[in-house]
């Protein structure tokens, strides 16, 4: 299971979804991944004037709800490492003209965003791609581009707790929607990996614990009944 954590096989993993992405990821959580983009976004009071970046931007769907109170003075950087994700990010950027937004092609991991840049990070359905040595690496690279006082909200699927639930939905994450990837892309072993990712991840507890350990002051949080978790904190 390493590999599936390398960089660039998550690269190209993620370069074959950007065709079909937002449209499977809409339809197979019935709505509900908009939802959970909107709610981690409003974790935080994103104020106006102020520089946003978004990691693992993917093909930016986190934008309206992350400028939805901002205006043109502030400022919103996209990150992500999938060419294909990068360029749908690209014309959806056109969509909103009015705002200051850069794209990065970068691997979170080695970007060129300055030293406590940000007032905010956001990141959205990025979570599970990690594995611990990577989360803690990635917690370390959010207190490096926050500035003090800097607050960050990240979420992503997950597995509930619940009786029946739990079963049923892993169930049609391993197995319905891999259907839906048969059908966009004409290979469900690609739409597989997400019910993957998400059985090896479980929740955000992990994420939570691992940032704990550096310079945050950090929340768990949990969306419907556990199907997607996050956490939410400041930079001290």
């Amino acid at each position: 299971m390493k590999e599936i954590y390398e960089s660039k096989f998550v690269e190209k993993l993620f370069d074959k979804m950007s065709s079909s992405y937002t449209k499977v990821n809409y339809i197979t959580s019935f709505g509900f991944s908009e939802r959970w983009r909107k709610q981690c976004v409003e974790e935080i009071e994103i104020q106006e004037g102020k520089v946003i970046v978004d990691l693992m931007t993917g093909m930016g769907e986190c934008w309206k709800h992350i400028l939805k109170k901002s205006n043109n003075t502030s400022q919103l950087i996209g990150l992500d490492f999938s060419s294909g994700m990068i360029n749908k990010a690209k014309k959806r950027k056109e969509k909103f003209s009015q705002f200051k937004i850069e794209l990065l092609k970068e691997n979170v991991f080695d970007n060129s965003i300055e030293r406590e840049f940000a007032d905010y990070v956001i990141s959205g359905f990025g979570l599970k791609t990690f594995n611990d040595e990577q989360l803690s690496k990635l917690a370390n690279e959010i207190d490096r581009i926050l500035k003090p006082n800097g607050k960050f909200s990240l979420i992503d699927v997950s597995v509930p707790k619940i009786g029946i639930l739990q079963p049923l939905y892993m169930f049609y994450l391993k197995k319905i929607i891999p259907i839906f990837g048969k059908v966009f892309l004409g290979s469900p072993e690609t739409y597989k990996m997400l019910g993957i990712y998400t059985e090896e991840f479980g929740n955000s507890r992990n994420v939570f614990e691992i940032f704990k350990k550096t310079n945050f002051e950090v929340e768990y949080v949990e969306y419907f009944f556990g199907c997607a978790s996050g956490i939410k904190g400041v930079k001290k």
